[in-house]
């Protein structure tokens, strides 16, 4: 990591002010990020199991939105997207036509899982679906407009985490205003500023004096849930820096100013209350952290990673958290985590930063590396200081447990008090599939975005590996389609420089999904230098440096595979994307794959082949 050199006088500064600081007045933003307790509703549960394998049930609030958003929003999506497909001039089969124009009974259940990478991980995840945004009159012309619209889910973990949990929060907006913001904003707490990418995570001012006063006021804002009783940890902290860029409230005009709340008390339950999501017209969103436990069996580790491949994956969505892996499989109402029974409810615990940062918490791995304390010394002096506590572990995010005493011959921890969650991708599974491979979820097509940073800042499809790998561990609960078994693999097939499909001959019956893999692994072909394959430690962009990621991301995700190596784009890219999407329910319907999908998907499809790797 890359630190800006204040630290020795923020370090000296923090002891200086740190008289002035415990007799400070409460801020507006510490008042907003203080959790809540009060009497539970009427006929409340903390706990819903979620039922075995084979037999799980989604939330009746999740089940109610999909239903709703599969019947009122998607028809009239697929039949847009249909058209800006058909305006490319390749003749589809017309099987594709009437599963997407709704003369079908069958129609896709499409999902999208963004993956986590930091800063370029939101990025190129944000890239993407603008090239599939029919809000996107350039999308549109590419053939691939309209498909976002479509998605029943969209997931992501840690970056993708950052990205989506933005987006769903501040009303579904376009990506350009996601990223840069809107033309005269009215600045105030519940409105969206932009990512302010520009100001570094670290260290935003050139001003180590302002800095200071920066790292202070952020360590203020957790003074209330401190005192009132609540485990603060570094994941606190990190949630109050993502909030300036990824939660409502925060713009350049108001960025140092405390009279603000920057996204405190912006909860991730209340994304439910946003326009976009009562009228159905967001997918479903989704964040996803794993789970770090004593006494986890550490030898189903991946070499280089943190975080058993046999814990449980922890998801965050709207109405519920919790897993649907087999060891625990229930749920929490969001709304009132930080619940430990079904008399105290506890609310305003689920802050949608703590959300964000609990999807992106890597204090863990830097402790483990011993990059902890040269990295984040100040971070943790302040935090020892001014908010000390016993026998906490501070490199992780601290969620109450609400599973004590569930599962406990299953649950790793069933006897623990509290969670401690970390980023998502710690157990190698970078790309956040799971909640989408949830049988219960009914998802077929998945779109998987992969930004991870595995060679020079570019995938190499390990996280697809570690998906696959968890699912033969955990089997019968998932179903995931074959994929190569090493990276060296994936990249001497140029499966990572290409959109490559994955399950093509897996049948429909086995509850298989196809998955259209689509990674950042290379610069575009039409010979570009590479822009996206930025370092997850860098933690700032300036504008002219994220608009051309987002250019040359829109290139990437359009350009697809061309049938002669001298070409750089596929003319037959969105017509092959279309039949991919519609092949799970073209196979339901008792349809053969015909025309230009078969020339497709003997492009597109991975045949099985190792090489001889």
């Amino acid at each position: 990591m890359l630190r800006n050199l204040r630290i020795d006088v923020a370090t000296w500064l923090s002891l200086l002010l740190l008289p002035v600081w415990q007799v400070s007045a409460q801020s507006i933003a510490s008042e907003l990020y203080t959790p809540m307790a009060g009497t539970c509703p009427e006929g409340f549960e903390v706990v819903r199991m979620a039922g075995p394998i084979g037999n799980q049930t989604l939330s009746s609030s999740e089940a109610a939105y999909v239903e709703a958003r599969r019947s009122q929003v998607i028809p009239e999506a697929w039949k847009t997207y249909l058209a800006n497909v058909e305006a490319t001039d390749v003749t589809l089969p017309s099987y594709v036509s009437s599963i997407l124009n709704g003369s079908s009974s069958q129609t896709p259940n499409f999902g999208i899982a963004t993956s986590g990478g930091g800063y370029r991980a939101a990025i190129f995840g944000a890239g993407v679906l603008n090239a599939l945004d029919g809000r996107n009159a350039t999308s549109n012309n590419a053939g691939l407009g309209g498909l976002l619209q479509a998605a029943t889910y969209l997931a992501g973990l840690s970056g993708g985490a950052w990205f989506v949990t933005s987006l769903a929060q501040a009303n579904f907006p376009t990506i350009q205003e996601l990223a840069f913001g809107y033309p005269d904003p009215t600045v105030a707490n519940d409105t969206w500023g932009s990512w302010n990418a520009d100001y570094s995570l670290y260290a935003p001012s050139s001003d180590p004096l302002t800095d200071v006063d920066y790292l202070l006021d952020v360590f203020d804002e957790l003074k209330g849930k401190y005192h009132a009783g609540y485990v603060v940890t570094l994941a606190d902290y990190w949630a109050r820096v993502l909030a300036r860029h990824f939660v409502n409230g925060t713009f350049s005009s108001n960025f140092y100013d405390e009279s603000y709340a920057h996204g405190a008390g912006v909860l991730w339950s209340g994304v439910a209350e946003t326009e976009s999501f009562a009228t159905y017209t967001m997918p479903f969103p989704i964040a996803v952290s794993d789970l770090s436990a004593p006494g986890e069996n550490r030898s189903n580790i991946i070499s280089g990673d943190y975080v058993p491949l046999s814990n449980p994956l922890f998801e965050f969505n709207v109405y519920e958290m919790g897993s649907y892996d087999p060891m625990l499989s229930a749920f929490t109402p969001t709304k009132y985590l930080g619940t430990r029974n079904n008399s105290v409810c506890i609310t305003n615990y689920d802050q949608s930063a703590f959300v964000a940062a609990s999807s992106s918490e890597l204090f863990n791995a830097l402790n483990i590396t011993d990059e902890l304390t040269s990295e984040f010394g100040p971070e943790l002096r302040l935090l020892d200081s001014l908010l000390p506590e016993a026998g906490i572990e501070l490199d992780v995010a601290s969620w109450p447990n609400a599973f004590f005493g569930i599962a406990p011959d299953t649950f790793i921890d069933s006897d623990q008090y509290d969670l401690n969650l970390v980023d998502g991708g710690e157990d190698g599974e970078n790309i956040p599939l799971q909640p989408l491979l949830v049988q219960a979820r009914e998802v077929d097509t998945i779109l998987a975005i992969d930004a991870s940073s595995d060679e020079d800042n570019f995938a190499d499809g390990s996280a697809m590996i570690a998906t696959q790998d968890r699912v033969m561990m955990l089997a019968p609960a998932y179903s995931f389609p074959p994929v190569p078994t090493t990276a060296s693999e994936f990249t001497t097939q140029n499966l990572t420089t290409r959109p490559t499909f994955f399950g093509c001959n897996t049948t429909a019956n086995e509850t298989t999904p196809l998955v259209i893999y689509l990674a950042n692994g290379g610069p575009p072909h039409n010979g570009e230098a590479p822009l996206t394959n930025t370092s997850t430690y860098q933690v700032s962009y300036s504008s002219s440096e994220l608009q051309a990621m987002l250019d040359q991301i829109f290139i990437i995700s359009t350009q697809g595979y061309p049938a002669e190596s001298s070409e750089t784009t596929d003319p037959e890219w969105p017509a092959c994307l279309a039949c991919a999407v519609v092949d799970r329910a073209r196979e339901r319907a008792g349809e053969a794959r015909s025309g230009v999908c078969e020339t497709c998907f003997d492009r597109y499809c991975w045949d099985g082949s190792t090489l001889g790797l």
